[in-house]
């Protein structure tokens, strides 16, 4: 029995393919997390998915901000983009069932003594608060007000937690901290233009897992979502977007179990899309 971490797969089917026989995953045996963005920029969006839900509970995935954008495109909320490659799947005829098994994923977890997300948490969340911002999330989705939510879920504002958020307001915050997060200010406003490595973060500005007194710093947080960044492999954060769609690699993290170090193993991709 193994337990798999693995970053951004968007769309590159192949690669996962390699991956997966790489590490001689099995299903009856093993447990494969994914940490979101399975979906668009990608040859194969369509092939990923079928392969992650025909997985059934071995596979355990969080959503990312494109695997959100493909649920508010198939709801009419939003127009594909120019670079999107979303098409293969909402003219698939298993697109009804894809798209439901979509909705029932999660927005965070915690399983192996690591908490795991798509990108960020902002730093006055405990781990425990995390999950429960998360399982709101998730309720909507998968209930009667998930295309109202869909319609109201872009946009940067509020740009800050306030524990008296409600509504729409409140889910957007918690979406944009965990599906897009990458740098906040030490009171925890959030900056969404900068994309580039740790290193570039605009004034007053820092990487959120490098904010003083974040709340989860004695936890590990496992994350994607900064390509840029690529590895980082820290006792209190785990970064596993090694940009596979950009023509880097796709990385799966085999978790230690009973003592030891966790075991790195990537997979070099073609590269699918320019950055």
């Amino acid at each position: 029995m193994a337990f798999y971490l693995v970053g951004d797969i968007q769309g590159c089917e192949e690669a996962l393919g390699r991956l997966l026989a790489e590490i001689d995953f099995s299903a009856s045996r093993d447990t494969l997390y994914v940490l979101g963005d399975m979906v668009n920029r990608g040859p194969d969006s369509l092939g990923a998915l079928r392969r992650l839900k025909a997985l059934g509970h071995s596979a355990q995935c969080v959503l990312g901000n494109h695997d959100l954008h493909l649920l508010a495109v198939a709801e009419g909320v939003r127009p594909a983009g120019r670079r999107d490659t979303l098409a293969q799947v909402l003219d698939a005829p298993d697109a009804p069932a894809l798209l439901a098994w979509l909705r029932q994923q999660h927005l965070a977890m915690s399983e192996n003594h690591i908490l795991m997300l798509h990108a960020g948490v902002l730093p006055s969340w405990s781990a425990a608060q995390t999950l429960a911002l998360a399982g709101e999330v998730q309720a909507v989705l998968r209930g009667p007000e998930c295309a109202a939510f869909l319609h109201a879920m872009y946009g940067n504002t509020p740009n800050h937690w306030r524990d008296d958020l409600q509504g729409f307001d409140r889910l957007r915050v918690v979406v944009n901290a965990l599906t897009r997060l990458r740098f906040c200010s030490a009171q925890g406003v959030m900056e969404f233009d900068s994309k580039e490595g740790a290193g570039t973060a605009p004034e007053g500005f820092m990487p959120w897992f490098d904010v003083p007194g974040r709340r989860t710093a004695q936890d590990t947080v496992a994350f994607g979502h900064w390509s840029t960044l690529g590895w980082l492999g820290r006792s209190d954060v785990i970064g596993l977007d090694t940009g596979c769609v950009w023509g880097g690699c796709l990385t799966a993290l085999r978790l230690a179990q009973g003592g030891g170090a966790h075991e790195r193993i990537q997979i070099q991709c073609p590269q699918a899309q320019k950055p």
